[in-house]
């Protein structure tokens, strides 16, 4: 086993120095050294002794959260989730809003570390960028090392505690729903292509338009920030190169309402002249008119067992909990026009939830609201 002294002569430095970075120091160390000495403690899969970690532990009160964004209301609603479960144990939440910015996310590791946080939860997207998942897996390790723990809500590339929205299930009903619709020309208002969240959602409405023998052309897809403006943008775009399109699909609900604000101001009916979804069902959903069919996910929960886990030990081994995703029929999503409506699947109406169970998707009563 790797002893202190063992990685102070892998980085050439003093073990003085090893134990300011690890232990997160308030005394100063240069950018250099300090990367020196993380990547000796990553080689050498250091980690201190017990009782050093209990040491490290008993002091460590706070919680540090990285978010994309806490006034987006998705990371407002996992916040929520996270704050109860911090508040019923007498810990303060440090949320940090790197508002999807790589380089000041490992910034926040490194700040949070230093603050010896009890934990660090990464609350939002993973990002396709090995450079980035490197750094940040080196950061996070070193923190481990001093008795710290993490666990991140999303896919990420971070061996160990996460919990996993199923946004790939997510986005397979919402392409299942407009395939039995009659849609076959629909477009896809994205958020950044380097967020791993879209390539999943994206992954499953794939799928389901494979399986109804359509496809997503690259031309349908529009990427852009993922807010309101954002999905106006993207909306202008996508209907400007193709106007025939009949479905609009957002892959958040704020950018569903910038959808629905542009095809308002074109004069567009929703859902008679296009359809419009959105995915991750924030309370604003039911009230925008027409109220919004979207992927309902459990985003209060996620923070709560985000913050369980993070805070309780348990077994060695990495722990992932995968959270279920609903689709939500609202009045936003009906049939292309001239398509016949099915008894159990009408225009407009009351919301209905369904759920993926078996393969198949199924409404809250046990019908089966697609064929196999």
């Amino acid at each position: 086993m790797a002893t202190l002294s063992d990685v102070a002569r892998r980085a050439g430095v003093s073990p003085a120095t090893v134990s300011r970075v690890i232990n997160g120091s308030s005394k100063p160390v240069t950018d250099e050294l300090r990367e020196r000495v993380l990547r000796a403690v990553a080689d050498l899969q250091y980690v201190p002794n017990a009782h050093a970690q209990l040491l490290a532990r008993s002091h460590r009160t706070a919680v540090g959260v990285i978010v994309h964004d806490v006034s987006d209301p998705y990371f407002a609603e996992i916040t929520r989730g996270l704050q109860r479960v911090a508040t019923e144990q007498g810990r303060l939440l440090m949320i940090c809003n790197s508002y999807r910015n790589a380089e000041r996310e490992l910034e926040y590791v490194e700040l949070l570390r230093g603050h010896q946080v009890a934990a660090i939860i990464l609350a939002g997207s993973g990002y396709h960028d090995e450079t980035f998942t490197r750094l940040l897996n080196d950061k996070l390790a070193a923190y481990e090392a001093t008795g710290g723990r993490v666990a991140v809500i999303g896919r990420h590339e971070h061996f160990g505690d996460a919990v996993m929205p199923d946004n790939r299930t997510g986005g397979w009903l919402i392409g299942t729903e407009l395939c039995v619709l009659g849609h076959r020309k629909i477009g896809v208002v994205a958020g950044p292509a380097i967020l791993t969240t879209i390539t999943d959602r994206l992954a499953g409405l794939r799928a389901a338009l494979a399986e109804h023998g359509r496809s997503l052309p690259e031309q349908r897809i529009r990427y852009a920030e993922f807010d309101r403006d954002g999905g106006a943008l993207a909306t202008a775009a996508l209907l400007d190169d193709d106007p025939g399109i009949t479905a609009v699909v957002a892959l958040n609900d704020t950018m569903a309402i910038g959808v629905l604000a542009h095809l308002r101001a074109r004069s567009v009916a929703v859902p008679q002249q296009i359809s419009v979804t959105g995915f991750d069902d924030m309370p604003v959903a039911q009230d925008v008119t027409p109220g919004l069919t979207t992927v309902r996910l459990p985003m209060v929960q996620m923070g709560v067992r985000a913050m369980a886990l993070a805070l309780d030990p348990g077994a060695p081994a990495p722990r992932v909990e995968v959270l279920a995703a609903e689709l939500v029929r609202r009045d936003s999503a009906g049939p292309v026009p001239g398509f016949a409506a099915t008894p159990d699947r009408p225009v407009t109406g009351r919301a209905k939830t369904v759920r993926a169970r078996r393969g198949a998707i199924r409404s809250d009563d046990g019908v089966p609201a697609a064929p196999n």
